[in-house]
């Protein structure tokens, strides 16, 4: 009995996050940019270390540079004190995803 209670436990748990995916425009950029990798598993971890260390506004600034990689090149080389400073969060949240989901 007692297991039953956990496994019910278990299923209502991932079924209150969404079946243990998390979506938002990371990962949703992620599933759609075709990569090889890339699969539901992968990109919702690499949201989660989005939504820790980015806002909302940074996470949709990342999520372009799925499909436009040059983007991502220019920001990493322009002048402007908001783009070094962004860049320096995204870096960041580009190493916690790699730890967290061995996206690297």
């Amino acid at each position: 009995m007692r297991a039953r209670h956990l496994v019910l436990a278990a299923t209502l748990a991932l079924a209150a996050c969404g079946g243990g995916r998390v979506t938002g425009d990371v990962s949703k950029a992620c599933m759609s940019a075709g990569r090889q990798a890339a699969n539901a598993s992968l990109c919702s971890c690499v949201q989660q270390a989005a939504n820790q260390s980015l806002t909302a506004a940074e996470q949709r600034r990342a999520a372009a540079f799925f499909a436009d990689p040059q983007r991502a090149q220019d920001t990493r080389q322009s002048g402007s004190t908001s783009d070094r400073n962004f860049w320096t969060r995204y870096r960041a949240f580009v190493t916690r995803a790699e730890a967290m989901c061995g996206a690297g």
